[in-house]
């Protein structure tokens, strides 16, 4: 069978052919959306805000092009006034939520090199003649990951610089239902490859073979990218975040991975799951590392509530048994949306949470586990989707849990 044979007699990979692509309204999506990042504005008490974040450029204006690109040269970049156009410079195409195109500034090193400092004072020009445009006389704009060289010259126009991070972040906490409704399809697409994996799990196929198979399914149904190859088997799953190599697998082995999913529609699919290789059967030790994985996720879950604060969250989580405590997970919950978003809350064992914050009606979360003890071949990584509702939660992602490892 020939490269193009096997493509094109794929007849699992696309979703859409068993269950109907779920029905969102896009123009209502992209007000909302909008609608969150001016009301951010609004309480920073900025004029505008520069985007050049793959995510928030997505986000804002649906701007999908060359993401990994951008995501380390902002060659595209956004202007959002609290009123007036949107404005998106240096643009492949129309994004859907422009209201204008225009040819920007080189603010990159690759497209600038030794002009850098010079195209920064131009478009701190273009910041201020766009103020003038829209008849602001607001002096404070918000700019995201940018140049030093901007915010100097900036500063020296006589404009107030505030982070963007804190209107672009702030914006993306609670979700919308059509939100939800892209979150819940770009789950359902990882778990459609979540079992593709499970299907070719068997002794002798390599972890990238396995991870290769969440790739292909997550381009097969229009999604992006993953922020991670996180797949390990045998002695690469402990210590936990040792991303996919050519190892194969043996029989005995334990396999997890985080799908860390970039997927349809731009949203978030985050979901750990840690299988068992037959034909040989889960030893005790396996099956007493998984029940405590699935222990922390369900006890964590149950905590999470409208109204509770971060630290009452870290104070009243699952204890964790100090010979984990050295490889546990950087946290036990954080929220997604596009990618992974605030809030973190970190173990109580690793010190007080970085800040504080209050859970709400509409969040995202991802709710962690990681059970591995130093100098020891296994470990157990868990991770459950779940949406914060008025009286608790509601889970998201339902791929089921391993039954030889429960049992």
């Amino acid at each position: 069978m020939t490269p193009d044979s096997r493509i094109l007699s794929d007849d699992w990979a696309d979703l859409s052919r068993f269950r109907p692509l779920p029905e969102i309204d896009q123009n209502r999506l992209f007000t909302y959306r909008l609608g969150r990042i001016r009301d951010a504005l609004r309480r920073q008490g900025a004029a505008m805000v520069m985007l050049v974040n793959p995510i928030t450029l997505r986000y804002a204006v649906d701007y999908r092009t060359y993401q990994l690109w951008q995501a380390h040269a902002h060659t595209t970049y956004a202007f959002v006034p609290v009123e007036g156009p949107v404005v998106v410079y240096n643009a492949y195409g129309h994004p859907p939520g422009a209201d204008q195109i225009r040819t920007g500034r080189a603010n990159t090193y690759f497209d600038g090199a030794t002009e850098l400092g010079e195209n920064a004072r131009l478009l701190a020009m273009d910041v201020s003649d766009f103020l003038s445009e829209i008849g602001s006389d607001n002096r404070r704009v918000a700019i995201e990951y940018v140049n030093p060289s901007l915010t100097q010259a900036l500063l020296q126009r006589g404009l107030e610089v505030i982070d963007g991070v804190n209107v672009s972040e702030t914006a993306r906490i609670v979700k919308s239902d059509d939100e939800i409704a892209c979150i819940r399809w770009a789950v359902e697409v990882a778990e459609h490859g979540i079992a593709q994996v499970k299907a070719a799990l068997q002794p002798g196929v390599s972890e990238l073979q396995l991870w290769g198979l969440l790739n292909y399914t997550n381009l097969a149904n229009n999604g992006d990218w993953h922020n991670g190859r996180m797949l390990a088997s045998g002695p690469r799953i402990n210590p936990w975040l040792q991303e996919a190599s050519t190892r194969r697998v043996e029989a005995g082995d334990l396999v997890g991975f985080d799908t860390d999913m970039v997927g349809p529609f731009g949203y978030f699919a985050d979901i750990s799951r840690t299988f068992h290789c037959g034909p040989v059967t889960p030893t005790r030790r396996q099956r007493q590392l998984y029940r405590l994985a699935h222990e922390e996720v369900e006890y964590n879950t149950r905590l999470i509530r409208p109204g509770m604060t971060l630290s009452e969250l870290q104070a009243g989580a699952w204890p964790v048994p100090e010979e984990f405590h050295q490889n546990a997970y950087v946290c036990i919950l954080h929220g997604v949306g596009m990618t992974d978003e605030f809030p973190r809350v970190n173990p109580v064992f690793r010190g007080p949470n970085p800040y504080d914050g209050v859970i709400e009606e509409g969040m995202v979360l991802c709710v962690e586990s990681y059970m591995g003890a130093v100098g020891e071949r296994d470990g157990v990584k868990l991770e459950q989707q779940v949406l914060v509702t008025a009286d608790g939660t509601e889970p998201i992602s339902t791929y089921p849990l391993e039954e030889s490892l429960m049992s």
